[in-house]
């Protein structure tokens, strides 16, 4: 891991104007702040195990020209779940800083990690923004924040049991490609087959064991795919990887995808076809047990052997 300042930042932004992520470039021009706060119908009851946001969360710096970023409304509702004011919040594949931007807003420290440079660039490009924007108007910021570039495999920069929350939404397996860049070594998005992106998954959530403090949370977003028609349950998966490591599985949430096809296409493709799209993905959120904690009683969240 790399600590990437904001002096590094301005200096890229001085040279560069946009970025290219996913073939698509992203200008990296001053972002208008018209509010800091979501709108009551961004918003969407987070008391049961179904989450739905027609809406996309437009407050602050968010913006979704980042394909394959979660909605703000996903990290905004694990920080406030499972944080409080002061702690720490690491989002290891930060993508644009969606997690940070929240973890700022709510008063939580955050670091931000990502394996693609110009993602991070990014990210430092939301933040410092967001900051300007705030000590602007007058408004007190306490929560610091800190952007590397790093593979979330090995977070070496960061100590053990020193984090309170993980919130991420790792790149997906055969869908997006996040980058025009030379393959990197960990860089789940490139991986060649899925047994590559589990086995990297593997190593990033014996990572998320170490760092985070017992008694700490994970929320992590996973979509699932389909190859050769059929389905691959790569939620699953991870999630098997996750109480491998020892962590205990509290929510399972299913998010609903929005504007992804209209009903008129979905049934137009469906013609021929022998399959369902897959308009969801799984929200996990576990839990490190603390030491002294006799975690037989929860056997049934972990992993179980039959």
């Amino acid at each position: 891991m790399r600590e990437v300042g904001v002096e590094e930042y301005l200096d890229f932004v001085s040279r560069n104007r946009k970025i290219v992520i996913e073939d698509q470039e992203i200008e990296l021009n001053p972002i208008p702040i018209t509010r800091v706060e979501p709108l009551k119908e961004e918003l969407t009851d987070i008391s049961t195990t179904v989450w739905s946001f027609p809406l996309r969360g437009s407050w602050a710096t968010h913006k979704g020209d980042y394909r394959g970023n979660w909605p703000p409304q996903i990290a905004r509702a694990l920080i406030l779940l499972y944080t409080q004011v002061g702690d720490l919040v690491l989002d290891p594949m930060a993508g644009s800083g969606t997690t940070c931007i929240e973890a700022v807003l709510l008063g939580r420290n955050c670091i931000a990690v990502d394996i693609n440079y110009n993602a991070v660039m990014l990210t430092h490009h939301r933040l410092y923004h967001l900051i300007k924007y705030l000590r602007g108007t007058g408004r007190r910021v306490d929560s610091w924040y800190k952007v590397y570039l790093g593979d979330a495999r090995d977070l070496d920069a960061l100590e053990s049991e020193s984090v309170d929350l993980i919130a991420t939404h790792p790149p997906y397996f055969n869908i997006i490609k996040y980058g025009d860049y030379e393959r990197v070594e960990g860089d789940l998005s490139r991986s060649r087959n899925l047994e590559e992106y589990l086995g990297w998954m593997r190593s990033i959530t014996r990572e998320f064991y170490r760092v985070l403090k017992p008694g700490g949370h994970v929320g992590i977003l996973v979509g699932d795919t389909r190859i050769r028609k059929h389905y691959v349950p790569i939620s699953h998966y991870v999630l098997d990887l996750l109480l491998e490591s020892g962590f205990i599985l509290r929510e399972e949430v299913v998010k609903i995808q929005h504007k992804m096809k209209t009903t008129r296409e979905f049934w137009s493709k469906m013609h021929g076809r022998d399959f369902l799209l897959i308009y969801h993905e799984k929200l996990y959120v576990l839990r490190k047990p603390l030491p002294s904690e006799d975690v037989r009683k929860l056997k049934y969240s972990m992993r179980l052997e039959f």
